[in-house]
């Protein structure tokens, strides 16, 4: 046998063991408790790896890298604060799940128009049982809502109505209207149409009906909830949506030449004013078929997208506080 034919056969024996080496080595990180994960732009693949198996009380030990852009990473549905995550740096995490089930990770980092699918989910397993607990289920299917019909506004404002003009005539609504069961279940305006067929309001005019439609919806959310929705709104949003929520963010030219719709505009009465908190919620979980709306349901706690959503109605209400 020729020198150069036994040196060819060496290099594909090498190459061989190379390649047989690779889910070996990831095999040995998982069976000590640690994993190597590289983010990547969504178009380049996104996490690798995207599946990850942990068990509930074991520390799963995390080294995160990027091999392009800068990534940010953190756990939905968690109290655990996001991390940058550097193109050419190591950055080590530790996760202790206390309960079985499905976590969601996900890029907090705006690295281009598909960020929002770079995702994974580590499947924690052991615990007291393995069986997924029931849930209730969301706000906008037990009212059976169809979130992708349109939704335009039965009645819009002739003036921008103000929550602090309608604390004035609170003292004339009834109770019924100031519950989060009424606040959530219609829009502003169904609330509009019902407050000006109510006898006690006759009196008033059409903008101080509106006034108190802005009132109610402010009375039934917080100030600490839309500051909480509108930090979310900037970091998770807004790059679609807009800073002022006009559809016009960074994104949105590209949202539009993938789906041929642009983001919602919050600023349009005619759009926005027509939804209620309920169907937003449905947005929110389960994302906009066709719009290029992704689905956050893994990633916000209930409470959170209840402030997103309080925050959103603040492009067409004006409030007693900023």
């Amino acid at each position: 046998m020729k020198r150069s034919e036994i040196l060819s056969r060496l290099l594909v024996i090498a190459g061989v063991l190379l390649v047989l080496s690779v889910p070996l080595a990831v095999h040995f990180y998982e069976g000590q408790g640690i994993v190597e994960i590289h983010g990547r732009m969504a178009e380049s693949g996104g996490w690798s790896p995207n599946s990850i198996h942990a068990q509930v009380g074991v520390p799963l030990h995390l080294r995160l890298t990027s091999d392009d852009v800068m990534h940010g990473f953190a756990i939905g549905q968690s109290d655990m604060p996001a991390v940058d995550v550097a193109p050419g740096k190591m950055t080590e995490v530790t996760l202790t799940f206390n309960k079985p089930g499905t976590y969601t990770y996900y890029c907090t980092r705006w690295c281009g128009p598909n960020h929002w699918r770079m995702r994974g989910t580590i499947e924690v397993s052991g615990g007291s049982s393995d069986a997924p607990q029931p849930v209730s289920p969301p706000l906008y299917m037990t009212l059976n809502l169809n979130i992708d019909a349109p939704h335009p506004a039965i009645a819009t404002p002739t003036e921008r109505p103000s929550a602090l003009r309608g604390a004035a005539f609170a003292a004339m609504l009834s109770s019924s209207y100031l519950t989060n069961d009424y606040y959530r279940a219609h829009s502003p305006s169904q609330a509009y149409l019902d407050l000006r067929a109510d006898p006690a309001l006759s009196s008033l005019s059409n903008p101080n009906v509106w006034d108190l439609v802005a009132y109610i919806w402010q009375s039934t959310t917080t100030p600490e909830g839309r500051a909480e929705g509108q930090r979310l709104f900037a970091r998770n949003c807004s790059a679609c949506h807009g800073e002022s929520g006009g559809g016009d963010g960074v994104f949105s030219a590209s949202v539009n030449a993938q789906t041929g719709k642009f983001p919602a505009n919050f600023t349009d009465p005619a759009s926005l004013l027509g939804a209620s908190p309920a169907l937003l919620q449905g947005k929110i979980l389960r994302g906009g078929m066709g719009t290029g709306m992704p689905y956050w349901g893994p990633i916000f706690e209930n409470e959170t997208i209840w402030s997103i959503i309080g925050y959103i109605y603040t492009f067409q209400f004006d409030e007693v506080q900023k």
